[in-house]
């Protein structure tokens, strides 16, 4: 399927309402999980990519390069829309545009930007700051103007409850949305009453709410959320602590035994082919083959 038309049914499912449960992803093997999971859409973390790439944590060390580089290996992975995290947008204005039209090429079919001071931080971190109103809705109006395909979404995110409080919060993503911003994400609500009141607020525009596994936010069940009228439930990096947890596990049980089979704690040889569709690439080579 080709991009645009991902796009176009991503925004008609968000569109038809009810909440979208969405996984992050660091790299393509988790994006062919989630897809194999059965879930809706996939979210490439910055957290994630950062982590896992460079082995560091959420501090702003990934660029527009390497985010591009992993949408589009994602992109070839799977057919889900992929939400983007691009952080700040890497600069101004321009390089916001810049930074829109070089994912949109790669297959983003959703780019989120924060109103954050570059470097930024994880959204769960102490000591992160917001830059003025002006160029937060500078960076959002460049993004707007910049995408090409109408359907790809724009995710409008606000740091400032941290640091200037949730109704500055509430009214930077209203500004944000007068700025054509497609779905806004009040980033790190500290209490039930506090989520509550996002939708309530931003009546008319999807909302996505974060749910960092011991982070800020307070965590119930999809039906709860969704009741209160939120669009997009972002679990950003449960795959990959479940990952930590598994490596850790699995490297646990090799260096305590010094061997390991498939009855420890690892998938199948024959379940991570799968995974990775290696049936489908053998059909190809015999169809290729002279």
């Amino acid at each position: 399927m080709l991009n645009h038309e991902i796009n176009r049914q991503f925004r008609d499912r968000l569109n038809k309402g009810g909440a979208v449960l969405l996984p992050g992803a660091a790299n393509a093997l988790a994006a062919r999980v989630i897809e194999d999971m059965g879930f809706e859409a996939v979210y490439l973390s910055g957290a994630g990519l950062t982590n896992t790439y460079l082995g560091k944590p959420d501090l702003g060390f990934v660029g527009l390069q390497e985010i591009a580089q992993h949408t589009a290996t994602i992109r070839d992975a799977t057919q889900l829309p992929i939400v983007v995290d691009a952080d700040t947008g890497f600069g101004n204005a321009l390089n916001v545009r810049h930074t829109i039209r070089t994912l949109e090429r790669a297959g983003a079919s959703a780019v989120q930007l924060e109103d954050q001071v570059t470097p930024k931080r994880c959204g769960h971190f102490s000591g992160k700051d917001v830059v003025g109103l002006d160029e937060a809705r500078s960076r959002i109006k460049a993004a707007v103007d910049a995408r090409q395909d109408p359907n790809l979404l724009i995710v409008a995110r606000t740091d400032a409850r941290a640091t200037r409080g949730y109704q500055e919060a509430l009214d930077r993503a209203a500004a944000f949305i007068e700025d054509g911003a497609d779905i806004t994400f009040v980033e790190a609500p500290e209490s039930i009453e506090e989520i509550r009141g996002i939708p309530g607020a931003l009546k008319g525009t999807p909302q996505l709410l974060n749910l960092v596994v011991g982070g800020k936010t307070p965590i119930m069940p999809l039906a709860e959320f969704e009741e209160m009228g939120f669009a997009l439930l972002l679990y950003a990096n449960v795959a990959l602590q479940g990952a930590v947890y598994g490596m850790q596990a699995a490297l646990g049980q090799l260096k305590r035994d010094t061997m390991l089979d498939e009855s420890g704690p690892v998938a199948s040889f024959s379940e991570r082919q799968r995974v990775v569709q290696k049936d489908f690439y053998d059909e190809l080579e015999k169809r290729y083959a002279l």
